[in-house]
């Protein structure tokens, strides 16, 4: 009987000692906090110049402000708002018929106009007030081609063969004859120009009423 009970304890003893030693070989897994909301492997890349909502997907990158909307073309140079412009360069890219001064009021810019008009030799062929010289004069009635902003602007800065090539017939006839040259690349900007203009029309009232040659430009049939 007392060799039972001694088996059944060194048993009960085995039993114990190696279940401490198990649960001594055990340890809890340690984890780790997120930091956040986890990305999927398919989710969408960041692009350069986006952020990510607060869902954690890319917002759309911001429009360009200063692109013309897609398929829109640029709008062509009227000589108005680009007035550091050349006024060759103006001349064959506008719209035939879009060139208008920005100085209705003429009579405010004029002496300025006159000093551009001497300062380009203008004065060389149309005379220091313009009555003219080896070429017509700009005080009398006759507007060759027409005396609008957009013929006048044209007719200078392109020389009168050019503006022939863009559609432009005479209407009027001088006594004086003989081209005019191309003055765009010597006047220094559209605006220059158009002070030019203005100084004639301040000299000249027929440039701003009825008269000879100032029919609006008539195109030439084609050949």
């Amino acid at each position: 009987m007392l060799r039972a009970l001694a088996g059944l304890g060194l048993l009960f003893a085995v039993v114990v000692t190696g279940w401490s030693l198990f649960a001594a070989n055990e340890t809890p897994q340690a984890t780790t906090p997120a930091a956040g909301p986890a990305r999927g492997a398919n989710a969408p890349a960041i692009a350069e110049g986006q952020t990510p909502d607060a869902a954690g997907a890319p917002a759309a990158a911001a429009p360009n402000a200063g692109a013309a909307p897609a398929g829109q073309a640029p709008a062509p140079s009227t000589g108005k708002a680009d007035a550091g412009g050349s006024p060759i360069d103006t001349a064959k890219s506008a719209a035939k018929g879009s060139l208008k001064s920005p100085y209705p009021d003429f009579a405010k810019v004029a002496d300025e106009g006159h000093q551009k008009f001497t300062a380009a030799g203008c004065n060389g062929c149309h005379g220091g007030t313009g009555g003219g010289g080896m070429g017509p004069p700009l005080t009398n009635q006759v507007w060759v081609y027409g005396k609008d902003d957009d013929t006048l602007f044209r007719l200078v800065a392109l020389g009168s063969d050019e503006l022939q090539k863009q559609g432009y017939s005479r209407i009027g006839t001088e006594t004086v004859v003989g081209p005019m040259p191309q003055m765009g690349g010597v006047v220094k900007s559209n605006d220059d120009l158009w002070k030019i203009i203005a100084w004639i029309r301040s000299v000249n009232p027929s440039s701003t009423g009825a008269s000879s040659g100032s029919a609006a430009p008539q195109a030439t049939p084609p050949q």
